[in-house]
């Protein structure tokens, strides 16, 4: 499970409703990205974060990893099924999130984002298949709504989480003999505190229940597909948007000159 470090995001609710289901979780952090960002790293530190999730144990495992390294992918899933003596699932959380307008681009960010979003999921998934001796796997990536809607502001992020999208059909045949599925969660706009008071209220806004969707209601998407009756389904990019009405939306957003980025997901927050 990558993409742990803070206690509101996507990735610490994932965890807590698998251990909350008999499994057991490794799971990887980076908070040294967190920092770096306008929300900032958890204030309770990574610590904090597994003390909440109830520490450290027999069924819950963690370690930093900086999936910008090349080798770091395998080096975190060799960690984790020495641990756990094998791993049948693997769920990929963790983005690099990264503001950029067309004027603005530059070749290290696009590399950046393409070698933490994209090619950490590929080697990940590559590393999955080499350890996993199972009849029936799992993996869930995550991508954002660059399928359903622009986003200008974040060209770098749109376009890494766009080969996502686009690369959940090709794993899943790839893996689809060993008894593996492949599926894409889009968890739409989800409260992770990212968002500045005014797109928070937008968005709101624009949902038809008057709010934004929760890392619990992600973190049960995930678990269905996790599950025995999600057997079946595979190669599919799951759509968890709750009835987003995103056109009213992009009319009215503020630009990112006042501050406020467009996305509206919670994978920023997830790494």
């Amino acid at each position: 499970m990558t993409g742990v470090s803070r206690r509101r995001g996507i990735g610490f609710a994932i965890v807590r409703r698998l251990l909350e289901d008999g499994a057991s979780v490794f799971a990887q952090s980076w908070t040294q990205h967190d920092a770096t960002q306008p929300w900032g790293a958890d204030p309770v530190g990574i610590d904090g974060v597994l003390a909440e999730l109830g520490g450290v144990g027999d069924r819950l495992a963690h370690a930093e990893y900086d999936l910008e390294r090349p080798q770091a992918p395998a080096e975190l899933v060799a960690e984790a099924t020495r641990r756990f003596d094998g791993v049948d699932t693997l769920v990929v959380n963790h983005a690099r999130s990264s503001l950029g307008r067309l004027d603005e681009l530059d070749a290290d960010e696009l590399d950046r984002c393409w070698a933490v979003n994209v090619r950490a999921t590929l080697l990940l998934v590559k590393a999955f298949a080499e350890q996993f001796t199972g009849s029936e796997g799992r993996v869930v990536l995550f991508t954002s709504g660059q399928h359903l809607g622009p986003m200008a502001d974040e060209i770098p992020y749109a376009v890494s989480k766009g080969a996502l999208h686009q690369l959940t059909l090709t794993l899943s045949e790839a893996l689809a003999d060993r008894g593996v599925t492949v599926n894409t969660v889009n968890p739409g706009p989800t409260d992770t505190g990212w968002s500045g008071p005014e797109l928070a209220d937008l968005v709101g806004r624009s949902m038809p229940k008057g709010r934004w969707n929760t890392p619990d209601e992600a973190a049960g998407v995930v678990a269905m597909l996790l599950g025995a009756d999600a057997a079946p389904i595979t190669g599919r990019v799951i759509d968890a948007e709750a009835g987003f009405r995103r056109w009213p939306l992009m009319a009215d957003v503020p630009n990112r000159a006042e501050g406020t980025p467009t996305r509206a997901d919670g994978s920023a927050g997830s790494s």
